[in-house]
């Protein structure tokens, strides 16, 4: 398992994250305080405050081609 801290700061963005990580047969979890939520969920995603960094949770070892996809949302 890997996480990072993503900001998704427009509807576009989340629209553009849910079809990049719908694309990975592997478990993607976003963590906000005490709600976990599914990546390949758009309303999930809306249901977050999209105001700050999100912790996103990938369920995979092999996950470094997806990170690359993601790369735009990452803050450090």
């Amino acid at each position: 398992m890997k996480s990072v801290k993503i900001l998704l700061g427009t509807i576009n963005d989340v629209k553009v994250f849910v079809n990049t990580v719908a694309k990975y047969d592997f478990d993607v979890d976003l963590l906000s305080g005490r709600y976990a939520i599914d990546a390949k969920s758009i309303m999930g995603i809306f249901s977050l405050d999209l105001s700050k960094p999100i912790t996103l949770q990938a369920h995979s070892d092999d996950c470094d081609e997806f990170f690359a996809e993601i790369k735009g949302f990452i803050v450090d």
